[in-house]
């Protein structure tokens, strides 16, 4: 699949050095639309302070939407799946098969992503990339050229973007997760590659693995970001030498919804280090986006604090699919319905603090 992004804002992209281009005229956030979020909250019927986060919330949504109030009615959860040729490694616990027969899952309703946005109300797309064709062994060879790399940035861009011409079409807030037999290999191969430390310091149990599978794992990781040491300095080509489809479509959705005023909502550890290729190039390319939660998976908080990410959720799942994301949209409705639909004081006839 390579959907293109036509929507009004959002030039083509066709080739990786567009992407360059894009990522150096980011719009920033709307101060005043700030402003006015903070000045809204000291006249509130409340303590200065007292919802803790869910004050910083608000505030952030309505900078990076650009308006006051700031509005979260509508939220779209996208997962992108792929496949990865390292999984012939044996780096996961599970056959890479799943990737399919979970997408089929998606589809029929089976998941746990379906019923969490059945029971939030949040609209949910599964694409499927590249026909579920996977990226090349990363321990052997790149994992995409710069054709399908940038193909799959187009998807991603397009999935929030849409082909239509009217921004009105655009959700609230974006979450994205992903599915992918073996994808914890490539996003510690990334955060590796990346952030420096040993190969070791990156790598988790997955969806499983033993001891044991996890010393090779690492060791796979090692040989992986060793065959790729001569780009280390680019970000963007370490995603197509060392990342997948469903890397290159979410870093697509999070340059999409930074140029179309939508704040993005990061799900798990494949997340963090799809916004860790951005945070390499510019920390402030991730500016507009939160943490939904920590997964399990031991170097996700590693991966969060070097990019300063402060989750909202702490539940210690490691499923993917968007879970956490989903979930943690539901902190940011509660900050955006408090914020907007709370009295102030005058309104209540309630007596604010004496001087």
């Amino acid at each position: 699949m390579d959907r293109q992004a036509t929507h009004i804002g959002l030039p083509e992209v066709a080739s990786l050095d567009d992407v360059r281009t894009l990522l150096r005229a980011l719009p920033g956030p709307d101060e005043e639309a700030r402003q006015k979020a903070r000045a809204r909250d000291a006249v509130l019927t409340k303590p200065p302070g007292a919802l803790g986060r869910l004050e910083d919330i608000a505030a952030f949504i309505g900078a990076w939407q650009g308006k006051h109030p700031p509005t979260c009615e509508r939220v779209k959860v996208l997962v992108f799946a792929a496949n990865h040729g390292v999984a012939v490694q044996g780096v996961s616990a599970f056959p890479a098969d799943v990737t399919a027969q979970m997408v089929a899952n998606f589809n029929a309703g089976g998941a746990a992503i379906n019923q969490l946005c059945r029971v939030f109300g949040h609209e949910l797309e599964v694409l499927a990339l590249n026909d579920l064709a996977p990226t090349g062994d990363i321990s052997r060879e790149d994992a995409m050229t710069e054709k399908r790399c940038v193909a799959a940035i187009r998807t991603g861009m397009g999935a929030l973007a849409g082909q239509g011409d009217d921004n009105a079409a655009l959700p609230d807030l974006v979450c994205i997760g992903e599915m992918g037999i073996a994808n914890t290999t490539v996003a510690a191969a990334l955060l590796h590659a990346l952030f420096g430390g040993k190969a070791v310091d990156w790598v988790g149990p997955g969806t499983g693995l033993n001891d044991e599978g996890v010393l090779h794992k690492a060791a796979v990781v090692a040989t992986a970001v060793k065959r790729c040491q001569d780009a280390r300095s680019d970000p963007l080509q370490l995603l197509r030498r060392l990342g997948g489809f469903e890397f290159a479509a979410m870093l697509g959705v999070i340059i999409a919804a930074r140029m179309l005023r939508v704040p993005v909502l990061l799900d798990g550890f494949m997340t963090a280090a799809t916004a860790a290729v951005l945070h390499a190039i510019s920390p402030d390319a991730i500016a507009h986006c939160l943490a939904g939660h920590v997964s399990a998976e031991p170097a996700h908080v590693r991966a969060l604090e070097r990019m300063n990410l402060r989750p909202l959720l702490d539940l210690g799942m490691r499923l993917g699919e968007g879970t956490g994301a989903a979930l943690a949209a539901q902190v940011v409705k509660a900050a955006v319905a408090t914020h907007a639909g709370m009295a102030t004081f005058d309104e209540a006839g309630v007596s604010g603090k004496e001087r």
